[in-house]
C-alpha cells in the first residue's frame, strides 16, 4: 500500500505532465511570432520573476559542488532541453513531439541505473511505460494514422528526452544538500537564463513585442511561464525528492 506522500507525488506528477502536454500547442503558436530561443528566454524570465515573488529570500551559497549541479541541471533541463524541443516544433508536428517526449521517463530510468544506487528497472515499469505510451498515442492521434516522420525534428525531440533524463538524475543528486524546493527551482531558472544569453549572439533577440502583447499570444506566454515553467518545475522537483 503506497504511503500518503507517494500517492501525492504520483498525483502531482500526473497533473504536471497534463499541463506540460498542453505546452506543445502553445509553443507552436508562439513560434509564428518569436524564435525558439526567444520563447525559451521569455517563458523562463516570467517563471523566474514569479519565483522571486513567491520565494524572495537572499542568495545562499550551498558549496561549489551544489552550484555545479544547479548549473548542470539548468543546462540539461532548461536551456538545452527546451531549445531542442522548441526547435523540434519548427520542423515537425506538435503531435510528433508530444509522443516522442512522452518516452522521457524511460531515459530517466536507464540513466538511473548508472548514476543512482537505489533505482532498478522492473517488469512493472516497462509494462506501465508501454500502456502509458499507447494511451498517449490514442489521445494524440484519435484513432487516425497522421504521424508524419521528420528526421531532424524527431531526432531533436528524442535528444530532448535524453536531456530531461539527465535533469531528473541531477535533481536527485541535489537532494542531499537540503535546498528548499522553491529556492532550488529559482536557482536553476537563474542559471538557465544566464546560459541562454550567449545564444543571442548567434541567433539574435528581436521578438515581435506588439504581436506578443495581443491577448492570445500573451495568454500563451503567461501559461508557459507561470504554469508550465514555475509551478510545474516546483511540483516536478518535489516529486523527485
Amino acid at each position: 500500500m503506497p504511503s500518503r506522500k507517494t500517492a501525492l507525488g504520483h498525483l502531482a506528477a500526473l497533473l504536471t505532465v497534463i499541463v506540460w502536454g498542453a505546452t506543445f500547442i502553445a509553443t507552436k503558436h508562439l513560434l509564428n511570432l518569436a524564435s525558439a530561443v526567444e520563447i525559451l528566454f521569455l517563458r523562463f524570465a516570467v517563471g523566474y520573476a514569479l519565483l522571486l515573488v513567491i520565494a524572495p529570500k537572499t542568495f545562499r551559497f550551498y558549496g561549489w559542488k551544489a552550484e555545479l549541479l544547479f548549473l548542470s541541471a539548468a543546462l540539461s533541463g532548461v536551456t538545452l532541453y527546451f531549445l531542442c524541443e522548441n526547435m523540434a516544433l519548427t520542423f515537425t508536428q506538435a503531435s510528433n513531439v508530444g509522443v516522442i517526449v512522452s518516452i522521457a521517463p524511460i531515459f530517466t530510468a536507464i540513466l538511473a541505473q548508472f548514476f543512482l544506487k537505489d533505482e532498478k528497472l522492473t517488469a512493472r515499469f516497462f509494462l506501465g511505460f508501454v500502456v502509458a505510451l499507447a494511451g498517449i498515442g490514442l489521445i494524440h492521434f484519435s484513432g487516425k494514422i497522421i504521424l508524419q516522420l521528420n528526421p531532424v525534428g524527431d531526432l531533436l525531440a528524442l535528444l530532448a528526452c535524453i536531456l530531461w533524463g539527465a535533469y531528473s538524475i541531477l535533481m536527485r543528486k541535489l537532494a542531499p544538500f537540503g535546498v528548499p524546493n522553491l529556492v532550488a527551482t529559482r536557482r536553476i531558472f537563474f542559471y538557465g537564463l544566464v546560459t541562454i544569453l550567449p545564444l543571442f549572439a548567434f541567433m539574435g533577440f528581436s521578438p515581435d513585442w506588439a504581436a506578443l502583447a495581443r491577448p492570445v499570444p500573451l495568454a500563451s506566454l503567461l501559461f508557459l511561464g507561470v504554469f508550465a515553467s514555475a509551478l510545474c518545475y516546483v511540483s516536478w522537483n518535489w516529486c523527485m525528492d
